[in-house]
């Protein structure tokens, strides 16, 4: 009796190649070296160049910045405090941990101390995690049992948590690299502008069919409990219709990979904020950066004033995959930083 063939089931899956090493593969030639991709996860690249030098990419950091840099930049809390101590204007908070981590550490500073500190402090807050990106868990919180929520959601995800003042303003990312901008933007909170006709859910589910039609990847998650909270608090439901030009914010954070979009100011940042920008960098250990900067009166086309400004954090791997898609200027942008990065790192 013949043996029937079983079917395989170990067929190859197919992943998308991640953007970053895309645009490596492209330039990588140009900017004289010979690319080699990881064949399974398309992560990690190794760009091999003429003179000898091997440089790495994984995901979206790339063998520039110096490690040391590269790790404080990314804790949240130790960053603010090398940046104050340099005389850098920052928000006033406080990092707390997750109770398992905390009691390994000796430290009190947990959900009850948080609260404490809170209330001195003056509510609103803003909860974020400590070493998370792309607006993860940030949360807008007004009262303790909302603080107490939205550090809970942060410990699922992350040790810690910062803690500090809510100064609202407009938020900027200024992309720094080598002592020169390569770009700056403004990150608009996501948001819908009512019509006097559609509902909010209806508006919403508009705004993701246009992110689609121009490419951005962005998937807007209307489950997200901040967008809920939201509708709450400015007593809205999904089926609630906004006036004709009513603008209703969803999120407290302005993050392009939660919804947000840009508006480029590349051409119109007043000097004194490149200057800032530039200093911060090269102050951090840093080649490249993305400076998050919040402009709480006026805006970045005037003259920076240390009481109308403070630093939001500084970014060693600011991944612009989601600002790329937001036009035809800003793709053109990023690949120009890219090749001048790839060149950069060609050096011993």
């Amino acid at each position: 009796m013949q043996k029937r063939k079983s079917k395989r089931t170990d067929k190859k899956i197919s992943r998308k190649t991640p953007y970053l090493t895309g645009l490596v593969q492209r330039f990588g030639k140009q900017a004289g070296a010979k690319v080699l991709v990881e064949p399974t996860w398309k992560y990690a690249a190794q760009l091999t160049y003429k003179n000898g030098t091997r440089r790495y990419l994984r995901y979206l950091t790339l063998d520039l910045n110096h490690v040391g840099a590269s790790d404080i930049a990314k804790d949240k809390d130790f960053a603010k405090f090398f940046m104050k101590k340099m005389g850098y204007p920052v928000a006033k908070g406080k990092v707390f941990f997750k109770p398992v981590f905390a009691r390994a550490i000796g430290s009190t500073d947990s959900y009850e101390s948080a609260e404490r500190f809170a209330k001195k402090l003056g509510f609103p807050l803003i909860v974020k995690p400590n070493s998370l990106s792309q607006g993860s868990c940030i949360a807008l919180v007004r009262k303790s049992s909302a603080l107490k929520s939205a550090l809970k959601q942060v410990f699922e995800q992350d040790r810690a948590a910062i803690v500090e003042e809510y100064r609202p303003g407009k938020d900027y990312r200024i992309v720094v690299l080598d002592n020169e901008i390569i770009s700056a933007y403004e990150r608009k909170a996501l948001e819908v502008v009512g019509d006097g006709t559609h509902t909010i859910k209806q508006l919403l589910v508009a705004k993701q069919k246009l992110f689609e039609a121009k490419k951005r990847d962005t998937r807007i998650d209307s489950t997200d409990v901040r967008i809920r909270q939201a509708l709450r608090e400015q007593k809205k439901t999904w089926k609630s219709v906004l006036k004709d030009g009513e603008v209703l914010v969803l999120m407290p954070n302005a993050n392009l990979s939660t919804g947000g979009e840009s508006v480029d100011v590349t051409k119109t940042i007043h000097p004194g904020y490149k200057k800032i920008a530039i200093a911060l960098t090269r102050d951090m250990g840093l080649r490249i950066a993305g400076v998050d900067i919040m402009v709480t009166h006026g805006d970045i086309t005037e003259a920076p004033q240390k009481k109308n400004f403070f630093i939001i954090e500084i970014n060693a791997s600011p991944g612009l995959d989601h600002y790329v898609t937001t036009g035809k200027e800003q793709k053109k942008i990023v690949e120009d930083m890219y090749l001048k990065v790839l060149r950069a790192m060609a050096k011993k």
